[in-house]
């Protein structure tokens, strides 16, 4: 994949040439730049500059991905999508139980592969999320109809409650869910892997 590589005196002046040149807006890449200082007291400084165009790392996860999952003996078609800064990945494969995983474990650890191999060859740090068929958005469905559940427990009992630990996907889900819900509030608590949410009447 290419990265493109710019230099000059200014970074917004880099970043709107890049803009220009590929008719995009600073939405549609990563970037990355070092300050080179030059010269007496180095008061010339030079701004190295690199870019990687979002569109271009979808095509890399999939090839990656698809390097990866073919090794693994399965037959894999991918729709992707770029929304709120985030790179979705969604996954048809011939056989989705050995991808999903047990309580959805392999498939987070495919997830961290990827992210680790793109922080490595890239030296960029993007959103990305991995779903199978839709596993993830079934999972949404069943964390948010729990939490909904247990905040109306919660308004009726007047007591806290301590959910089961879960990752920082899964929690999220749940204090989205439950930000408008009236007469409670929710707080995430414990140490990484451990950390879990409480739900608290107001």
């Amino acid at each position: 994949m290419e990265i493109i590589s710019r230099e000059g005196k200014d970074l917004e002046n880099l970043l709107t040439s890049v803009c220009e040149e590929f008719d995009l807006t600073k939405e549609g890449f990563y970037y990355k730049y070092t300050e080179k200082k030059n010269g007496f007291l180095n008061k010339n400084s030079v701004i190295e500059l690199e870019v990687i165009l979002k569109s271009e790392l979808v095509i890399y996860i999939k090839e990656y991905l698809e390097e990866l999952l073919t090794n693994m003996g399965l037959e894999v078609n991918f729709e992707t999508k770029l929304r709120d800064n985030v790179v979705y990945i969604k996954i048809y494969s011939s056989n989705n139980p050995v991808l999903i995983g047990k309580g959805g474990n392999t498939l987070k650890a495919l997830e961290n592969i990827v992210k680790q191999r793109v922080s490595t060859d890239l030296g960029i740090h993007p959103l990305i999320n991995l779903d199978v068929e839709n596993y993830r958005e079934k999972q949404a469905s069943r964390l948010e109809h729990m939490a909904k559940k247990l905040a109306k427990e919660v308004v009726k009992t007047k007591m806290e409650i301590h959910l089961e630990n879960m990752n920082a996907y899964d929690r999220r889900i749940i204090h989205n869910a439950l930000t408008n819900f009236k007469g409670i509030k929710t707080e995430s608590t414990g140490e990484e892997p451990e950390r879990h949410i409480v739900i608290k009447p107001e």
